[in-house]
């Protein structure tokens, strides 16, 4: 049991409802839904461009169907809600029926200063002025070099994990991240070439001169808010995942540099959102193609607490159509004080992806989520999500944050060089990953297979 308020463990909820509905009975299921609740206005994925649900859609109508996923998101009232809960315990075209939840954008919490379960991640003031941030980086580069002397001089210096019998690498290449070359992405072959990865986020700088030319679609799923992204994480994010091979400042970056990005901005620029613009980003993914999508938000979850459903269904369907959701496993852990929390929603699904953040020392982050419910909610795998340096909107253009948010698209971008590299997709995909994965001395609760590594 942890010490926090109740109002920070309890996920959020909008008053609106998911339902998931049979695969093959998709059509009964809609009919259910009118018969029992008398909503009648329910707006179909598969109408609109792209299908790509406009933000206006999601908010005013009764519900909306999406059509790739099975599931609808409904308004009811009152009698209506136990109207179709009498429905679904005797239809099999109903699955599930759950609250909506508000969903945020994961980000490194701030211990002792108002912290957050799940804050809304805002730039900081330094961060905003900066006017050379990869200042911040080069501190990196002095502490690595510090760490090889030691090694040089006295063996192997402590807290530093051994990693399949070797010294992690130190970083003494400026041209690339550390999280790239400890991930191999510095000498893999592959770029992501003809690779759809879709970014669920709070958007994207369409403006980067970093991303000049590389035809990036994009749609928002928040209304009255375009895909420009006022916020940070999600420019960060796909920074990260897809980011050029030569910046024009280095270091480099961004891994899939040759994969086609689809930035759907399902969080506003406050860093928050709801599950139905989750769903309609992750509807308008898959209808396009997408073989990855990458997601660094999420919701609360409790010890004990069982994964959702309709997201674990989704996750199902998802890979049925050869596409592989990653998510964040979030950052409510205080490891330093002996604090960790459960995986969050919806990571928190056996069929999505949960990945958890390390250092440059490949520890644990001492914020990252651990694989403590045994109805699901495991770690799947782990990646670099400490000072990690990528895009940031203009004027600032680049930035250094943490988070199981920065960890995820490290994974994303690497599974669509291995998607390249091996043509897997779906379940397939996964295996890959995890079977490349380099193997750490550290708990499979908070780690799973290990360091993710990009294809040789």
């Amino acid at each position: 049991m942890n010490n926090f308020p109740p109002s920070m463990s309890q996920p959020q909820t909008t008053g609106r409802y998911l339902v998931l509905l049979e695969d093959d009975a998709m059509d009964a299921g809609m009919s259910a839904i009118s018969n029992s609740t008398g909503v009648k206005d329910l707006a179909q994925s598969r109408d609109f461009a792209d299908s790509a649900v406009t933000p206006q859609a999601l908010g005013g109508t009764d519900g909306v169907v999406f059509n790739e996923l099975g599931v609808a998101v409904i308004t009811l009232h009152g009698d209506q809600i136990q109207s179709l809960n009498r429905e679904a315990a005797h239809s099999p075209a109903i699955i599930a029926i759950e609250p909506e939840r508000v969903v945020y954008a994961i980000s490194e919490p701030s211990y002792g200063r108002g912290m957050r379960l799940f804050p809304t991640f805002q730039p900081t003031p330094s961060a905003q002025s900066a006017v050379n941030p990869s200042m911040d980086y080069l501190k990196g580069y002095r502490d690595a070099i510090n760490q090889l002397v030691d090694h040089l001089l006295g063996g192997n210096p402590q807290n530093e994990v051994v990693v399949d019998g070797a010294l992690p690498p130190t970083v003494l290449d400026p041209a690339f991240t550390w999280g790239l070359q400890y991930t191999g992405v510095n000498s893999s072959p592959y770029s992501g070439l003809g690779i759809r990865v879709a970014v669920l986020d709070t958007g994207f700088d369409l403006t980067h001169p970093d991303f000049e030319g590389r035809g990036v679609m994009s749609k928002s799923f928040i209304e009255g808010q375009e895909v420009q992204d006022g916020n940070g994480h999600g420019t960060h994010c796909i920074g990260t995942a897809c980011g050029p091979q030569s910046p024009s400042t280095q270091p480099r970056y961004g891994v899939a540099y040759n994969a086609q990005i689809y930035a759907g901005k399902v969080l506003s620029d406050e860093g928050s959102g709801e599950d139905g613009g989750i769903l309609a980003g992750i509807d308008w993914a898959i209808a396009n193609g997408c073989r990855i999508i990458s997601m660094s938000l999420g919701a609360p979850v409790q010890q004990g607490q069982s994964y959702s459903k309709v997201y674990e269904r989704v996750g199902r369907r998802a890979l049925r159509r050869n596409t592989l959701i990653i998510a964040a496993a979030g950052n409510d852990s205080w490891r330093s004080n002996n604090l960790i929390v459960p995986v969050s929603h919806p990571a928190n699904c056996p069929s999505i992806m949960a990945v958890a953040a390390l250092d440059s020392k490949l520890q644990i982050a001492t914020f990252s989520n651990g694989g403590l419910n045994p109805r699901g909610g495991q770690i799947d795998i782990a990646a670099p999500g400490v000072d990690v340096y990528s895009a940031w909107p203009m004027p600032t253009r680049y930035n250094v944050i943490s988070g199981t948010s920065m960890a995820t698209p490290h994974v994303a971008g690497i599974a669509a060089l291995m998607a390249e590299a091996t043509e897997a997709s779906g379940r397939d995909l996964w295996a890959e990953l995890m079977l490349a994965a380099k193997r750490l001395p550290l708990s499979s609760r908070d780690v799973g297979s290990g360091l993710v590594q990009a294809p040789e």
